[in-house]
């Protein structure tokens, strides 16, 4: 309302009304996207959730459908896992941490360890 130019002043009941609308819109986006990803099984909301919650809700999807990102293109099943298992072997452990990989990786000098 700020950046408008044409507005001069904002009272603070209006900005109160916008920011719990705003709360309110964003409660309600987050719910139907749980929803969703809770019938699809799913832990983690996803983009991809939201989208099918704005679709099956009329009014928002007049107006935001738009405005969300493009689907990803679909990868089969066997694509996605290996760049999921990438993805965990590239990253870097937290400090004072190590893999469990390297846990099992056999030493260099090949003997075993003693207990």
């Amino acid at each position: 309302m700020r950046l408008d130019k044409e507005v001069n002043k904002v009272t603070s009941e209006a900005l109160f009304l916008v920011s719990r609308s705003t709360e309110l819109f964003l409660r309600f986006l987050a719910e139907k996207s749980a929803e969703v990803a809770t019938e699809k099984k799913r832990k983690i909301v996803k983009s991809e959730h939201l989208r099918i919650a704005v679709k099956r809700h009329r009014p928002t999807n007049d107006f935001l459908l738009d405005s969300l990102p493009a689907p990803p293109a679909p990868q089969s099943q066997e694509e996605a896992s290996v760049g999921r298992k990438r993805e965990v072997a590239n990253k870097p452990a937290p400090a004072g941490t190590r893999r469990i990989d390297a846990f099992f990786a056999k030493s260099a000098s090949g003997a075993s360890p003693s207990a």
